[in-house]
């Protein structure tokens, strides 16, 4: 079969992504980590950040989707990238004038939790007008496994690179990755289709109120996407929630090193980029709903293991052995969400689409994670981590929903070269 060419316009926006992603990664908890070592910050201000800001960026986002819709995307996600350029370059500013404070560092995490949601938004809708529908799930599979390679190799580096050269500096390379990632954006030369509406207002278009809505209504209308939304909502709220605890776990208790916390969760993300890699050769063999379904049970299958982790090499071990589990599987589930996403809403409502998503599935997280926080503070790490566990069990059931019949992008997988 031959490999299907994904173009230029695509390896520059794949660039740009890359980009990006190294830099958020390097960044990994720079924020907490700022916190506790430069401002001496107690357990509340430092779950603030890890909660507040990304909820309060979420409820931003609300009316961004449907301004998003209406305007060029490519401009939208580079002025996004620059705005989350400018605020982060504000702390390492504060920081070496001695002004930075807790409350700064939760405006920039609201900000930029807002301007991620806008740039996801627009980036799918962009993404669907510069490729055919068949090309879209090749494509998503090499975000992901950039994403997954991004994660695997970032924050170990970042550690190594705060240690080295202090608190600030990988706030630093991820606010310069997103001017690179705007300049490669700029260097796109594909002429992107007029946005819906702008023959009727082609200046100062106003937002309806149905527009804030309608992103919302086609998730819960879909009889598709709205099982995989909340299937997606749950799964990675409760995945999320259980990282505070099982970090409280392992480094306090159980007495790992810090490097070894990192290291457990680094080296299963190579299960991304083994799990993106097989996307499509599943999908072709398989089709998609069934791809859908069995990677969605089984990476709910996994977390519950995470409850019996002990002390040393053998803790270690099953702590990896579950990530890489559960990483795989993901890899796999993910790009093909994506894909099936793009492909079941129209075009006219990618962007307020996917900023619903953006916004319910960031909700979630920052919920969930509060709550089982106290619950964690209530009943200890092991309990907590197991009743999410136990109750992610549950969560396939959202997907026996979905309706059987292959779509029309089945058919096409079909067609799509293995090595895609």
């Amino acid at each position: 079969m031959v490999r299907w060419a994904l173009g230029r316009d695509f390896g520059w926006l794949w660039g740009a992504y890359t980009v990006s992603a190294f830099g958020t990664r390097l960044a990994f908890d720079a924020f907490p980590l700022i916190a506790v070592l430069v401002l001496h910050a107690g357990p509340a201000e430092v779950a603030a950040l890890a909660a507040v800001g990304p909820a309060v960026g979420a409820l931003l986002a609300v009316p961004l989707g449907p301004w998003v819709e209406f305007r060029r995307k490519r401009p939208v996600m580079i002025t996004a990238d620059l705005v989350r350029c400018a605020v982060l370059l504000s702390v390492p500013v504060a920081y070496w004038l001695g002004g930075l404070g807790v409350g700064q560092l939760l405006l920039v995490s609201a900000v930029v939790a807002a301007a991620d949601i806008s740039f996801t938004a627009a980036s799918g809708a962009f993404l669907k007008s510069l490729l055919p529908p068949e090309r879209l799930l090749a494509a998503n599979g090499r975000f992901e496994s950039t994403s997954w390679t991004a994660t695997m190799l970032g924050p170990p580096l970042g550690g190594a690179a705060i240690g080295l050269f202090g608190p600030v500096v990988t706030v630093v390379a991820d606010a310069v990755s997103y001017l690179l990632s705007a300049a490669g954006l700029r260097a796109i030369r594909a002429r992107e289709p007029a946005p819906a509406r702008v023959t009727a207002a082609r200046d100062g278009q106003r937002l309806r109120a149905g527009d804030l809505l309608a992103g919302w209504r086609h998730l819960f209308a879909h009889p598709v996407l709205r099982p995989l939304f909340l299937n997606a909502a749950l799964v990675n709220g409760l995945i999320m929630a259980t990282a505070p605890p099982l970090a409280v776990l392992m480094l306090g208790p159980l007495g790992f090193a810090p490097w070894q916390y990192a290291l457990a969760f680094a080296v299963p993300c190579v299960g991304g980029l083994i799990g993106s890699r097989l996307a499509p050769r599943l999908v072709a063999r398989y089709g998609r709903r069934r791809v859908l379904l069995g990677t969605g049970v089984l990476r709910a299958c996994w977390s519950l293991g995470l409850a019996f982790v002990g002390p040393g090499v053998a803790g270690l071990v099953l702590v990896m052995t579950v990530e890489l589990g559960l990483i795989a599987c993901a890899g796999v589930f993910n790009p093909v969400l994506a894909t099936t996403r793009l492909e079941l809403t129209p075009t006219d409502r990618v962007a307020r689409t996917l900023s619903a998503w953006s916004v319910g599935t960031k909700a979630s997280v920052a919920a969930l994670t509060a709550l089982w926080g106290g619950l964690a503070a209530l009943t200890g790490p092991r309990t907590a981590i197991a009743l999410a566990g136990a109750l992610l069990l549950a969560t396939p059931l959202l997907l026996l929903a979905v309706r059987r019949g292959e779509t029309a992008a089945d058919r096409a997988s079909a067609e799509i070269t293995e090595a895609a």
